[in-house]
């Protein structure tokens, strides 16, 4: 958790009447297909290079080009990431939002505005930097449709300038963002030392915000959750990947696509040594890795919300089949289509307790992009050891946007999987019933097609039957079966992530959380001994089925605010239904409007609900 210490607003400025350092929202608004995601992200990536903590967070519409789009970066030299919906710096390049943008900015903040748009400007409680981004670009190119895009490293310069970014910090920027493509890196360079130049000989004297370098993101990496995913995948064993385009999960696959063609071939042949199959839709994914589970492959499928209702039936199929398969959802918003853009946590209740019928599902929700490797990895275990579909729940914030990170420890361990029967084992155990609960745990022992034995063989029946997979339809086989697979469920309990507490000791408020509503808690919870004198404990629920610490920390706490980033509150209910003499100290804290969760919404609802009583 960072060191926390009292945020300034955007106003006020050190008592001292320096500037405010490394501490600052940057918003850019552009148009979407501009080409401003990589001068964004060399922004991002130079604030990163000078040693100073920041975060990036892509607000996109869902078409290709044309409509508005929002970059905002948040820095702070404290590690605060989460959200944070006021602005100190704007730039603004897009003359269709340009009035929305002016208009929500707090009294003294910094605008970048691009000199067209200048007549927009009605307040003079801005700091406004006029800047002639057309007229720039033509001093660096004079293909039209190449400035275009040029234009974008411009701002960056003009930024830089204004904050004191390093050009160096820049340069390494521009070169990260550019590899491989030196021609590209050269314009590039050029373009953002012609808009810091300009900006040094037109700017206004620096405002009361700066950036310096720092040591305070030493030793850390910036990645995305879907990255950090697939090179868990890789590294715990999967060798087969069926996949259907959808936002905001593909670039989970593409990633794996890359990093399995790299390190995942034969040394001697130079084959590949897995499949990564595109399918023509989800019920095909879903269908060729239920399959490829069945045949002993550590197969997986990533979607998002949409993908998830169409995979329901085969869910249920592999579920009550026993077949391990592996599910990333990286949630966005819903229900139906949605909007796929935006972020959410939404799928939880529905994932839990998928397809027809009595199911209950394995859930691991990682709360940031360490734990996104650490639970992929882990989730191909999970799913092999206990025959069982197994979800890994991310959401669009955490997959899609850059955020810092330790770096990740590389498992260490062999790959678990499970109670697998080779012919050898069938020799000495002779007999092998494959719905048979031998160890009295729920957890069957279960033989790989191929194996060369006469007593390897069984019926995997998506229907009902009796311990030897035989085809049933009495009463007692039927209901046998589902105690056992409850009875299952109930030992994954203990062998799943377990929650991180943090108990304050100094009164009855408890808040709960999961998933990338982490950040914003754990700033909100700062605020809200700060500003409200109220200390609280803290529950990160990391994985469902949920055990006996989730209940002893409700126990221990006369209010629990359980946080989340959907209407319902599904999280909520899903406790209050596990644990009904308790259901009342749960009060639901929700935040659904697409937006990353921040701390301000966290403090505001809980407040309100406490005033209530």
């Amino acid at each position: 958790m960072p060191t926390a210490t009292t945020e300034p607003t955007p106003s006020e400025s050190p008592a001292s009447g320096g500037p405010i350092i490394n501490d600052m929202v940057i918003k850019v608004a552009t148009e979407n297909g501009s080409g401003s995601q990589s001068s964004n992200l060399i922004l991002l990536r130079s604030l990163f290079n000078m040693g100073v903590p920041a975060s990036g967070k892509n607000l996109f519409p869902s078409n290709i080009q044309g409509l508005p789009t929002w970059y905002t970066i948040r820095v702070n030299e404290d590690g605060w990431m989460a959200q944070r919906n006021h602005v100190d710096m704007l730039v603004a390049m897009n003359a269709k939002t340009v009035v929305d943008d002016l208009a929500e900015l707090t009294p003294g903040a910094i605008v970048i505005l691009n000199e067209n748009l200048s007549h927009f400007v009605t307040r003079d409680d801005l700091n406004v930097h006029l800047v002639p981004f057309n007229a720039l670009v033509k001093d660096i190119v004079k293909d039209a449709k190449l400035g275009k895009l040029v234009v974008n490293i411009l701002y960056v310069g003009v930024v830089a300038w204004v904050l004191g970014i390093d050009m160096e910090a820049l340069e390494q920027g521009v070169d990260w963002q550019f590899a491989g493509k030196a021609k590209a890196a050269e314009l590039n360079k050029k373009a953002l030392q012609h808009g810091f130049e300009w900006a040094r000989a037109n700017a206004k004297a620096k405002e009361h915000f700066a950036v310096r370098r720092s040591d305070a993101a030493k030793g850390q990496m910036m990645i995305e959750g879907n990255e950090a995913a697939a090179m868990g995948l890789m590294f715990g064993g999967v060798t087969f990947a069926a996949w259907y385009p959808i936002t905001p999960s593909s670039s989970l696959c593409e990633y794996l696509a890359g990093y399995m063609n790299e390190h995942r071939r034969d040394p001697d042949s130079g084959k590949a040594t897995y499949a990564i199959v595109q399918a023509e839709d989800e019920l095909a994914s879903i269908g060729m890795v239920v399959g490829a589970g069945w045949t002993g492959a550590r197969s997986f499928t990533s979607t998002s919300g949409p993908g998830i209702s169409l995979m329901s039936e085969m869910v249920g199929l592999a579920y009550f089949a026993e077949v391990p398969v592996v599910i990333v959802d990286v949630q966005r918003m819903g229900p139906s289509t949605g909007l796929p853009t935006r972020t959410s946590q939404g799928d939880i209740g529905k994932a839990y307790q998928l397809s027809h019928g009595d199911c209950k599902h394995v859930l691991l929700i990682p709360g940031n992009v360490k734990e996104c490797f650490e639970f992929a990895y882990e989730s191909l275990n999970l799913a092999e050891e206990y025959q069982t579909p197994v979800f890994l729940m991310s959401d669009l914030d955490l997959g899609m946007n850059k955020c810092l990170s330790e770096p990740f420890e590389m498992p260490e361990e062999p790959i678990r999987r499970g109670k697998v029967l080779t012919a050898e084992d069938l020799d000495r155990v002779g007999e092998f019933a494959r719905y048979r609960d031998v160890d009295g745990d729920g957890v069957c022992y279960r033989t790989l097609p191929g194996t060369n034995h006469d007593a390897a063989a069984y019926f995997t029946r998506g229907t009902g039957h009796t311990e030897t997979a035989a085809y049933s339809e009495k009463s007692d086989n039927w209901q046998q079966n589902m105690d056992r697979l409850i009875r299952k469920f109930d030992t994954i309990r203990e062998h799943v992530p377990q929650p991180i507490t943090e108990l304050s000791g100094k009164g009855g408020v408890g808040i709960m959380a999961y998933g990338s509503s982490d950040d914003a808690v754990q700033e909100a919870r700062h605020y809200l001994a700060q500003r409200h004198a109220m200390e609280t404990s803290y529950c990160r629920v990391r994985a469902l089925p949920v055990n006996g610490q989730v209940r002893e920390f409700v126990d221990q706490h006369e209010i629990v605010y359980v946080v989340e980033q959907n209407r319902d509150g599904q999280m909520a209910a899903i406790l209050r239904s596990e644990y009904p003499e308790l259901a009342t100290r749960l009060i639901s804290v929700v935040h659904y409007d697409g937006i990353a969760i921040d701390a301000e919404s966290i403090v505001n609802g809980i407040m309100a609900l406490a005033s209530r009583g």
